[in-house]
């Protein structure tokens, strides 16, 4: 793998806010008490007036948030993931998507990102949920760079939204921002006619190396680097499938419900494909560290590896 960024994807999205926001009155950054975990801090010291604090209380920052929306703002929540796609479920489901109230939030410390605190912490069932809501969209960046890139992509856009992002910095998947980003369309990291790999957030660097290790053993790898979950580029997942008959797909996030299912459901109906689904199974996680998580249940590049191999036997 890349070298790992110095800054987190965190920094990278708050610091593109910031940037956005010092020429665009409009942008507000509104938080339940995380402050320093979504790392605000310089967006508050430079912008007090486009930051609005409700305390420990998610529930009533999507009504907030939506609220602003109304009033023609432009409001992205910061806070953990795992309580928002849980405390506050109802409000995100009515005054963001039923509302189609341009909020955004944007979820830090996703997936097993918060570790040894354990399930009550984990948020693995975020895209399951929210990929189910009507006009509601689903975003995982991989790195930095296009952590920033789906910043500025999103200030503007007139639809409410759901970032997640990890705790700690992670590796670089490219070189800088000007890889050709495009909202919603999927990248082909890697070129293949053996199998294809499918990531999406952190998993995407574990899906490049897989490939790199595995073209060692002369099976050349697809790779599908997903940040949209919802929308969901299907053309390209369709055509990698019907040119690499098999398809892996890897994500931090439960079996059930997300990047493999979402493959699977269209694959099913428009190409069927023999797949393997990694992530965490129906089970409470392990306390561990995220990479020793990842290790353990087979979702980082050793992990896809051996899936790769098995389904090619």
């Amino acid at each position: 793998m890349k070298e790992i960024n110095k800054l987190s994807c965190r920094h990278s999205f708050t610091g593109t806010l910031l940037e956005l926001a010092r020429e665009d009155k409009d942008i507000v950054a509104v938080t339940s008490d995380a402050t320093g975990s979504a790392t605000l801090g310089d967006f508050v010291k430079a912008l007090p007036e486009q930051f609005v604090e409700v305390g420990i209380a998610e529930q009533n920052s999507v009504g907030v948030a939506a609220g602003l929306a109304s009033c023609g703002k432009k409001p992205f929540i910061f806070g953990p993931a795992c309580f928002y796609v849980a405390r506050s479920l109802e409000q995100v489901k009515v005054d963001m998507a039923y509302s189609q109230m341009p909020v955004k939030i944007f979820g830090v410390s996703g997936g097993v990102a918060y570790s040894q605190l354990g399930a009550t912490h984990h948020s693995l069932h975020d895209i399951a949920v929210l990929r189910t809501f009507p006009g509601m969209e689903v975003y995982l960046p991989c790195d930095y760079w296009e952590t920033r890139q789906l910043c500025k992509a999103l200030v503007n856009r007139n639809k409410p939204a759901y970032i997640r992002v990890g705790r700690n910095a992670v590796p670089d998947v490219y070189d800088d921002e000007n890889f050709g980003f495009e909202l919603g369309k999927a990248k082909t990291l890697r070129e293949g006619n053996d199998i294809t790999l499918v990531g999406c957030g952190e998993t995407v660097a574990h899906c490049v190396e897989a490939a790199d290790q595995l073209a060692k053993k002369g099976i050349k790898a697809r790779v599908l680097a997903y940040h949209s979950l919802k929308p969901f580029d299907k053309e390209a997942l369709i055509k990698a499938a019907q040119e690499t008959g098999a398809v892996v797909t890897a994500e931090e996030h439960s079996v059930y419900g997300g990047l493999g299912g979402i493959c699977a459901e269209i694959l099913a109906q428009e190409c069927p494909t023999k797949m393997r689904i990694l992530g965490v199974p129906n089970e409470n996680v392990i306390h561990a560290k995220p990479q020793e998580v990842f290790h353990y249940y087979g979702f980082d590049y050793e992990g896809i590896m051996k899936a790769a191999e098995d389904l090619l036997k």
